[in-house]
């Protein structure tokens, strides 16, 4: 016969402090959108509260509108939060370098990037011009 101990034991529960906002604010409905920055090679992803917001955005900088969607505050933190969880980094005002990994990660993430990837089309169409 196999002697067997059984060894009690207890688990402890680890709370942590949370920052929690509860303003209304972030579940407020609005526009979250991806543009494109020729430039710099860059995208910016954000939050407007309606597209007058955006179009002055949009006019104010040389940049390309790849898609938008309705959406709220919330998800634009969620979206900074998961990408800061896989590394990715970005700038002030959230410009991130582009990659092809970042637009599967967006892509994956639900984020609005447009269905045609705008950047690889134009460097296939570039390369057969070539």
């Amino acid at each position: 016969m196999n002697n067997r101990k059984i060894i009690k034991g207890y688990k402890t529960l680890i709370t942590t402090k949370f920052n929690v906002d509860t303003s209304l604010d972030k579940f407020k409905d609005g526009i979250i959108y991806t543009l494109y920055s020729d430039e710099f090679n860059s995208l910016k992803v954000g939050f407007a509260e309606n597209d007058k917001v955006l179009e002055k955005i949009l006019s104010s900088k040389a940049l390309i509108l790849l898609e938008m969607k309705k959406g709220n505050k919330k998800d634009l933190g969620l979206l900074i939060t998961t990408l800061k969880e896989l590394d990715i980094k970005y700038s002030g005002n959230f410009y991130f370098k582009y990659s092809s990994s970042l637009m599967r990660h967006l892509s994956t993430l639900g984020w609005p990037i447009g269905r045609s990837l705008f950047k690889q089309r134009k460097i296939k169409k570039e390369l057969l011009c070539a």
